[in-house]
């Protein structure tokens, strides 16, 4: 995945990680104390594509890992960069690590 970072707070917990997975339905954050599940978080994507700002909660963490979180809101003005991003990343992904050849047409 791309380089993509998030600011988020949690409780009484502020932290800027990178993102590790990201989907329509949530997202995974490297960090190496993740808050307990259910914790509720506000995010504001730190990305290329413009102001992202979502509420998630917590639905697992992984110690010294990182935690997984589902979205529970996004702003309708913020959707269509979300959308955005998630296209960039689809892009990023499935590009080829390689340069592909063609061969010239005889």
């Amino acid at each position: 995945m791309g380089d993509v970072w998030v600011y988020w707070h949690c409780e009484d917990m502020d932290d800027v990680s990178r993102v590790c997975d990201l989907s329509v339905g949530g997202l995974f954050l490297s960090t190496p104390v993740p808050p307990p599940v259910g914790t509720k978080a506000k995010l504001d994507f730190l990305v290329q594509e413009g102001q992202i700002r979502a509420e998630a909660v917590v639905r697992h963490h992984v110690p010294g890992g990182g935690l997984g979180l589902k979205f529970t809101a996004i702003t309708d003005k913020d959707c269509p960069q979300l959308v955005a991003l998630l296209n960039r990343i689809r892009t990023l992904s499935s590009s080829p690590k390689v340069p592909l050849f063609v061969a010239p047409p005889h």
